[in-house]
């Protein structure tokens, strides 16, 4: 039986948000989401939201092949993005990352909803997901754990920038 190959790059529908694979017509929209300061103040790209540094995020995004686009379903407006990476079959494993949201929509709600549709298609794939989060990054190690993170340990990025890794090995909420 041959294994059917990952999607990082799914359309996913929920009742508060969308997913679709981002385009290079998105850059606008998320700019205006990604041009909070404060929404990369704990973050170790902490000037990402200066615009060429946000470009240069942006072309990454488009060139990984794995970003999606968030989408509030009641106003279609963008108010963030997310990425699968790294799916390794033999491992069973895909990473999700390079989450944010507009800080309108902070709070767990909008990434809980988000990260449960990530979840749920990435579990029909791999049995564990992976999120790797800088050190000092409080607010998504928290939103790690209530996603059912468990901490598995660090990992070195190949600048040496040293990372804590959370593993997620059932869907959202034990389902």
């Amino acid at each position: 039986m041959t294994p059917v190959p990952f999607d990082a790059q799914p359309h996913l529908d929920g009742d508060l948000l969308r997913l679709r694979p981002l385009r290079p017509g998105d850059f606008d929209d998320l700019y205006r989401v990604a041009s909070d300061p404060l929404l990369w103040e704990q973050h170790p790209a902490s000037n990402r939201h200066e615009p060429e540094v946000f470009a240069e995020f942006f072309r990454d995004a488009i060139d990984s092949g794995g970003a999606l686009v968030a989408i509030d379903t009641a106003d279609d407006r963008i108010i963030g993005s997310s990425r699968y990476h790294g799916f390794d079959a033999d491992r069973s494993e895909v990473e999700i990352g390079w989450t944010f949201l507009a800080r309108s929509h902070w709070g767990g709600e909008y990434n809980r909803a988000m990260k449960r549709l990530m979840l749920d298609h990435a579990f029909r794939f791999v049995r564990s997901v992976v999120l790797i989060i800088g050190p000092e990054n409080h607010r998504s190690r928290r939103a790690a754990e209530k996603i059912g993170g468990v901490l598995d340990g660090t990992r070195k990025d190949d600048t040496g920038l040293e990372s804590v890794v959370y593993r997620v090995t059932t869907p959202l909420g034990g389902e």
